[in-house]
């Protein structure tokens, strides 16, 4: 018989999901809390949707403290979901990084918009947060067409520094299992935001 699946409660909605589809938090010695995004740190975890919403509710009625039984510090939720939205940013980045470092990168507009119209379609188009609205709208325009997924998180200096390049407005990713690993976790770093609310809670990025 196959494995079930281990399951937790979310301690703001009370919400029981796969642990995996959940944000786990521990305590750190000083009691700290701690975010662990690959539910790998040691000791008792408390858990919560993978929803920003539910994780600033956990911690204005104090769950946290509730489940480790006792004071817990670094446990403000505005506070801590700014650290996961940087771990997430930063995760992505890495990935992107990583694509780059095996030659699963296109990058510059005229490349990218040549390689959305041939047969070997990239898979993900990075977009530039600053690019121009004529560029991003020809590039949304081909994406569509070709079916690639379109990621804006970075801005072009970023965006060229992840690839060892100069300013970049726009980066895509070839076909690989980069693809789905970068895809799986911008929807997580979707579901997080609650629909893209990050800073005054109406950030159209992604």
């Amino acid at each position: 018989m196959p494995k079930e699946t281990p399951q937790r409660s979310c301690v703001a909605c009370r919400a029981t999901r796969d642990k995996g589809e959940l944000l786990r938090f521990v305590l750190a010695p000083d009691r700290t809390l701690v975010p662990d995004l690959l539910q790998k740190l040691p000791g008792r975890g408390a858990y919560t949707c993978m929803k920003r919403s539910c994780l600033i509710q956990a911690a204005a009625k104090k769950q946290f403290a509730r489940v480790f039984k006792g004071e817990v510090t670094g446990a403000d939720g505005v506070e801590m979901a700014g650290k996961i939205v940087r771990a997430m940013e930063e995760r992505i980045a890495s990935y992107l990084a990583l694509a780059n470092k095996a030659g699963k990168v296109i990058s510059g507009g005229d490349m990218v918009l040549d390689a959305l119209r041939s047969d070997n379609r990239p898979g993900i188009v990075f977009v530039a947060t600053d690019i121009s609205p004529d560029i991003r709208e020809k590039v949304a325009y081909l994406a569509g067409r070709s079916g690639a997924s379109i990621v804006s998180l970075f801005d072009k200096e970023r965006l060229g520094a992840l690839i060892g390049k100069e300013l970049r407005s726009v980066v895509a990713i070839t076909a690989s299992g980069f693809v789905e690993t970068i895809l799986k976790e911008t929807e997580r770093f979707r579901n997080f935001l609650d629909g893209g609310a990050l800073e005054n809670e109406q950030d159209p990025r992604l």
